[in-house]
């Protein structure tokens, strides 16, 4: 494969903007956390609706795509055959989108919901109980993944069939920019499409990573401080450069199909392991309480009690779908040549829910059975130690609990790798000249990338807590909702012209 050319004025001002960002947040952290504070409190009490609406519209836009008439339409050439097969490509698409976010809260995310649940409903309560179990499964369900669809539909089709020449959010507005696709607005969109990738990237890591640290602590005898922290993202970032190096073939498509085969070893081990009918009747139950409730689910803004459930949350979960959202358009356009747009929707939000609720269900309901029957503290740790130390009580409470932890952790590590380098190579793309079919951003490029992710989850982890994380991705989102109605558009119009 030959290698396309550095986009030198896209690259630079990247590289710039995350060191405006990452520098002042490492060198005072607390005004950067005062700072934090302030702007998720305004950018939620202001623009939560907003992201409600987004979250509506998105869902029932990409439906309409794939039922309606536009459903067949090839992302590539007439006949020519998908370029990976299903199951690679599924694995792909859910390792990239969920990274190690889905064990972490996968695990513990209930606990919040049982102590502080929705509609007003009384805390630890029976009723808490069954939307505690549910609601994770709706912030990792269709609405989540159809914020994936919309870039990912609009970037192919602008790619394989309108023949853009870049792999970029800017090509897939060519319907509404025109000339100014390859000008000055074109580059700003890149340009924030990158910047916002940095905030989703970093709010994943800056997650995933104390996890890992406070797993490698407790098998190893060693306190879980920031210098272990730095070196969980020193260690990630080794491997997925290395990952980006050899490419999509052998790095990222062989670690999501290795990964996948170890996390579903881990989720058959923890169900029948643990309280197997437990497990199973309540993951059931939560699948058809989300089922019926989910119209109201979706547009809940809980106007009257004002419990800031739906700000800390559902906003949350929006606004990291949305900045991570072209990042994985890009990516998946990668990976999507020769299949039809319906089978792109119905493949992502349709495995990608399935896989989410897999995972919510089955370690979820583990860590909500050692708490409702005294076996263990959950929510006491979650508020307490935080997150990271309950998720490993949890995992460490089941049989050759060390062995079990040692594979949590390695599956963790994995997650954000497969992650990690698939947004590596949508930044390096992004900030190419061009990239024909058969060409791949230039490898020093890639690892570029790799390591520069790194820089805003260590700024982030410095100020601690769950704020900065949800701060990291609102900010980033912000400028992309708009991107997003210029997408959508210009893909309509584009199908339109084709007919």
């Amino acid at each position: 494969m030959t290698a396309s050319k550095t986009d030198w004025p896209i690259f630079t001002t990247s590289v710039v903007a995350l060191l405006a960002i990452t520098g002042p947040l490492m060198v005072w952290p607390d005004a950067g956390d005062q700072f934090v504070a302030r702007s998720y409190e305004l950018l939620t009490s202001q623009l939560g609706v907003v992201y409600i609406w987004a979250g509506t519209a998105v869902i029932g836009f990409v439906l309409w795509l794939a039922i309606g008439r536009y459903g067949t339409v090839v992302l590539g050439q007439p006949g020519a055959p998908p370029r990976f097969s299903t199951a690679s490509w599924v694995s792909m698409v859910f390792c990239a989108g969920v990274a190690t976010g889905i064990l972490y809260w996968g695990t513990v995310e209930w606990a919040h919901y049982y102590t502080g649940p929705p509609f007003g409903v009384e805390p630890r309560s029976p009723e808490a109980i069954e939307w505690a179990a549910t609601y994770g499964m709706f912030h990792w369900g269709p609405t989540g993944w159809a914020f994936y669809c919309l870039p990912t539909l609009a970037i192919a089709h602008a790619y394989y069939v309108r023949g853009q020449p870049n792999l970029r959010v800017s090509s897939a507005c060519h319907m509404v920019l025109g000339t100014q696709t390859t000008g000055v607005i074109g580059r700003i969109i890149d340009t924030l499409f990158i910047v916002g990738v940095l905030g989703a990237a970093g709010t994943s890591l800056g997650f995933g990573t104390p996890m890992i640290a406070a797993g490698v602590g407790r098998l190893f005898g060693v306190e879980s401080s920031f210098g272990l922290q730095a070196g969980v993202v020193a260690l990630c970032a080794v491997l997925f450069s290395a990952s980006v190096y050899v490419g999509l073939e052998r790095g990222i498509k062989r670690l999501s199909n290795i990964n996948v085969a170890l996390t579903k070893t881990l989720l058959l081990f923890v169900l029948l392991a643990g309280p197997t009918l437990f497990i199973l009747k309540m993951s059931t139950n939560s699948v058809g309480l989300m089922f019926y409730e989910f119209l109201r689910m979706n547009t809940w803004t809980d106007p009257l009690a004002d419990s800031r459930f739906i700000e800390d949350w559902t906003v949350f979960y929006w606004a990291w779908w949305v900045a991570i959202g072209p990042f994985m358009g890009i990516f998946v356009a990668r990976i999507s040549e020769g299949r039809t747009i319906r089978q792109v929707v119905f493949g992502m939000m349709g495995w990608g829910s399935l896989g989410c609720a897999v995972y919510y269900g089955v370690l979820g309901n583990y860590a909500l059975h050692l708490e409702l029957n005294g076996l263990l503290d959950v929510t006491g740790l979650v508020f307490n130690q935080g997150e990271p130390a309950a998720i490993t009580a949890v995992i460490a409470s089941l049989p050759a609990g060390n062995i079990v932890l040692g594979v949590f952790c390695l599956c963790s590590l994995v997650f954000l790798a497969t992650t990690y380098d698939s947004a590596a190579y949508a930044l390096a793309a992004s900030a190419s000249t061009g990239l024909a079919h058969d060409e791949e951003p230039e490898r020093w490029h890639r690892m570029f990338w790799a390591f520069a992710l790194a820089l805003l989850p260590l700024a982030l982890m410095r100020l601690g807590g769950l704020d900065p994380m949800r701060t990291a991705s609102l900010l980033a989102s912000v400028p992309l909702l708009g991107v997003f109605v210029v997408m959508a558009v210009s893909l309509v119009r584009a199908l339109q012209a084709d007919e």
